[in-house]
């Protein structure tokens, strides 16, 4: 019913953070005093707001899919109040199934974020040590 409302209010929360975070990483380049060290370190590791941005496409592009399905269904209606459970009195349904599906959803693609994230961590590592021994 409206079980992608979740994760796409997940994709607006951490957009805002992405945001937030990329201006934080420019001001810190644009202050960064010596360019051997801003090239070694753009080299070396990827920023947070790029491993956050991996997250955002994830929840916006399976939040969109799911909507398209729900409007294919019927349920999600182009007309006020969008939603054809508030509609048809269903609202206690459409609430349950949006903490149980949609909040398991959401979880569940943080979780294989998280997972992407900490093997990136691990091959920068291992590059990382593999130059230092060059």
């Amino acid at each position: 019913m409206a079980c992608f409302l979740v994760p796409a209010t997940e994709a607006v929360i951490t957009t805002a953070v992405q945001m937030v975070m990329k201006n934080k990483e420019k001001k810190a380049d644009l202050s960064s005093s010596h360019a051997t060290e801003k090239i070694e370190s753009a080299n070396a590791k990827t920023g947070f707001s790029v491993k956050l941005g991996w997250l955002n496409k994830m929840l916006w592009g399976g939040s969109a899919l799911l909507a398209f399905e729900h409007l294919w269904h019927g349920e999600v209606v182009p007309y006020f109040p969008f939603l054809t459970a508030v509609t048809n009195g269903e609202v206690s349904d459409m609430l349950a199934e949006m903490s149980s599906v949609g909040v398991t959803m959401a979880i569940l693609v943080t979780a294989i974020w998280g997972a992407m994230v900490a093997i990136s961590g691990v091959i920068e590592k291992r590059t990382e040590t593999s130059e230092e021994g060059v």
